[in-house]
């Protein structure tokens, strides 16, 4: 069986390797418009910022090493230009000649990617104007970095790659500054959640900017300054990490099924056309919960949706249940992860959603180095169905994130995952794990054990007409009553029973336990403040 394969970093060499191991008498050739293959996309900004030290570290596979290594053939600078479905055939332009090679196949995988999106703006032509997409972005983005005198850098976009690179030109000197168009940064978090990362991440020295949009750049002949709606920004370089549109304009007139120049399959990655695949940053796959068709330019639904053609085009038989819209990335200090729906899209999607927010120790609090994690959990409360979470913290999100990946894909409920046997050390976890601790506090929000207001409550203003109290050891809380909890064995005096109270403390803990006896006295108008002061920070708080 003679696949072609357009495309050849990420979905497309999966999908080659997999055909040949396969079946070595299958003929796959890789027709790949740039020069490198099968490249370390995701660690770019660390070669910025020399974590990577080596650029040849971000190549997986060279194109000669990858023919020894499989059996395919690649041939690089070579640019598919057009699809024959009647024909079965791809014609390719070779981009050092200009030469035209026309390529029969059985079957056609397309896997070209992506290309980032620089808005249509007065300026951008001018030097020191980056994207940041391909090892050759990277390599010349550390060089100026490195060799060019850089001071101040603007990134525009506040998405994982935008907030990394901006963290690893921190590194070699640069003062970085992220401005984005969108009103939050990450949106695949809940905006609480990317709020306080906001906040993080400005400790940190990296100022970022939301809800304003680049107008202009102006220098003379190297960038100077950004212009956007609200100010102008100086900038001796200036990177967009502003998003990216799919490589499918040759694909236009074929008949092949797509949404905004997005590719269109189904639970085996075939298109409209039986012999024709699509995988990767360019192709459309599902939503594992809500079952509708979802963008995952990630390279691990890349490498997902590569193989898994692969065993289909050889008769495998294998059905893609689809993505949560996984994710972790690391910031200054700190980790943060996601997976499944946001609060705001699982309401959206017609969920009757319950969520809270918890502080949780990361490992035993005795250990060296133990800190906290913030984890926001989202589940359905008819059903319990868990249905996302999001993690941040400076130990390991990741572990998080992937359980509730287990859990949600599995269709798992709060009950079902609350009593799971999981790994308990000291240096790594708690006896009740974070997770579960979590899911606990959610569980007893659900059946009334608990009643909270959440950060995103609070910061609407709910907590009008409500008296604040402190029930952390030490009073922190300016104007607010302090009340020590191991000394509540009664009424309280200062508190009447039809107040209407808010119970704060420094997570969160305290301020339950100190509701549970404050309600066993007959106080029945408490609400704890979820996350406590280390999440939510406000005027008095």
């Amino acid at each position: 069986m003679k696949v072609i394969v357009l495309g050849g970093v990420a979905a497309g060499t999966k999908a080659a390797a997999k055909l040949m191991r396969e079946d070595r008498e299958n003929e796959v050739i890789i027709l790949n418009k740039g020069e490198n293959i099968s490249y370390a996309g995701c660690g770019l900004p660390y070669y910025v910022g020399n974590v990577i030290p080596e650029k040849e570290q971000l190549i997986v596979n060279t194109p000669q090493k990858f023919e020894k290594l499989t059996g395919a053939k690649v041939l690089v600078r070579t640019e598919a230009t057009k699809v024959d479905r009647e024909g079965k055939t791809v014609t390719a332009v070779d981009l050092e000649t200009g030469e035209e090679t026309v390529y029969h196949y059985d079957k056609l995988v397309i896997a070209t990617g992506a290309s980032p999106v620089i808005p249509p703006v007065e300026g951008r032509e001018l030097q020191n104007v980056f994207t940041m997409r391909t090892p050759e972005d990277a390599i010349r983005i550390k060089d100026l970095a490195v060799n060019g005198g850089i001071k101040k850098a603007v990134v525009v976009g506040a998405g994982y790659i935008g907030l990394e690179l901006a963290e690893n030109l921190a590194a070699e000197g640069i003062r970085p500054f992220v401005v984005d168009m969108a009103p939050q940064i990450l949106p695949g978090f809940d905006s609480e959640v990317s709020d306080y990362l906001e906040r993080r991440i400005a400790d940190a020295g990296i100022p970022v900017v939301t809800g304003v949009k680049v107008t202009a750049l102006e220098g003379d002949g190297k960038v100077e300054k950004v212009i956007t709606d609200k100010r102008a920004y100086k900038a001796d370089m200036v990177v967009f990490c502003a998003g990216i549109r799919p490589n499918t304009e040759f694909l236009e007139g074929t008949g092949i099924e797509m949404f905004k120049g997005t590719i269109i399959t189904d639970s085996q990655g075939r298109t409209n056309d039986k012999d024709i695949y699509g995988a990767g940053d360019c192709a459309m796959v599902r939503n594992a919960i809500t079952g509708k068709p979802a963008w995952s330019p990630m390279g691990s639904t890349a490498n997902i949706s590569g193989r898994l053609i692969a065993q289909n085009i050889t008769g495998e038989e294998r059905l893609y249940r689809g993505v949560l819209g996984t994710a972790v990335c690391k910031l200054p200090g700190l980790n943060a992860g996601r997976t499944g729906l946001t609060e705001a899209q699982a309401i959206e999607e017609g969920f009757d959603a319950a969520s809270v927010i918890a502080v949780v120790d990361d490992k035993a609090h005795y250990m060296p180095g133990a800190s906290y994690f913030i984890i926001k959990m989202i589940a359905d409360k008819k059903t319990l169905r868990l249905l996302g979470v999001q993690a941040v913290g400076s130990g390991a999100v990741d572990k998080i994130v992937d359980m509730a990946v287990t859990a949600i894909m599995c269709k798992a409920d709060l009950n079902d995952l609350a009593d799971m046997d999981l790994a308990y050390a000291p240096p790594f976890s708690t006896a009740i794990h974070p997770f579960v601790h979590t899911l606990n506090i959610l569980l007893n929000k659900l059946n009334g054990g608990l009643k909270s207001m959440t950060p995103a409550e609070y910061a609407k203003g709910m907590a009008e007409g409500y008296k604040l109290v402190d029930a952390g050891q030490v009073p922190s809380v300016p104007g607010a009553m302090h009340v020590e909890l191991t000394e509540v064995n009664g009424p309280v005096e200062g508190l009447d029973k039809n107040d209407h109270i808010l119970l704060v403390c420094n997570r969160g803990k305290r301020a339950y336990l100190l509701q549970n006896r404050l309600d066993y006295y007959g106080y029945k108008h408490t609400k704890v403040l979820e996350g406590g002061i280390t999440f939510t920070e406000a005027e008095g708080l």
